[in-house]
């Protein structure tokens, strides 16, 4: 675990032209897939050959997997308020995924310091599912669920993974003080508006 959370504390980087494949060494731009190694939890950037040799589950010797771009929201989550209760979140966002590598479901809340994991009670993982169909077919590994807290209740959302560890980078790097300040909540409120616009619409239960 120690080693996936120091990856927590690293925001994920687009990388600049010219630089190189992190499987293979070839070239590629900004615009690139994202493998992750399963044990570690490390994500690499990878150049199209290598990302589509890992689309496959048990491609790689079973370590690597490539991370999908699927995107999708529902507006109104009931089981967020039963999730924060029953966890004690301090903070209005969280994801959650299936670790395969552990056998088990993992919470983690952004916070200044990096992610910050939450124990989770036995059956939340299935409960969630059970309410949202749209999420049933969520990836174990490479995909997670993101919610966010809003006045009138929750939203949430499935991800890459690789966006959430974005979202921890945000907070990371822009919270300042108690609050956050003016920029943290900028950044933050313009990562969940372009979710939104790049995801489809599922209904709850």
């Amino acid at each position: 675990m120690t080693g996936g959370l120091r990856r927590f504390r690293t925001p994920v980087q687009r990388t600049a032209p010219g630089e190189r494949c992190e499987l293979c060494a070839e070239p590629i731009g900004t615009e690139h897939g994202h493998v992750i190694d399963l044990e570690s939890r490390a994500i690499m950037c990878t150049c199209r050959g290598c990302y589509l040799l890992f689309t496959h589950r048990g491609a790689g010797g079973k370590r690597h997997r490539a991370v999908p771009q699927r995107f999708r929201h529902a507006p109104r989550f009931g089981p967020g308020t039963a999730l924060w209760e029953s966890t004690g979140i301090p903070v209005k966002t969280a994801f959650l995924f299936r670790n395969s590598v552990q056998d088990r479901t993992v919470a983690f809340y952004p916070s200044p310091a990096g992610a910050t994991e939450s124990l989770l009670p036995l059956g939340t993982w299935d409960e969630l599912l059970a309410e949202t169909p749209g999420f049933a077919d969520v990836a174990e590994d490479v995909e997670a669920l993101l919610l966010n807290k809003l006045d009138l209740g929750f939203e949430c959302f499935l991800v890459p993974i690789d966006v959430c560890y974005e979202l921890v980078g945000i907070v990371r790097t822009t919270w300042r003080g108690f609050d956050g300040g003016t920029e943290a909540h900028e950044a933050i409120d313009g990562f969940f508006a372009n979710l939104r616009d790049r995801s489809e619409v599922v209904a709850d239960g």
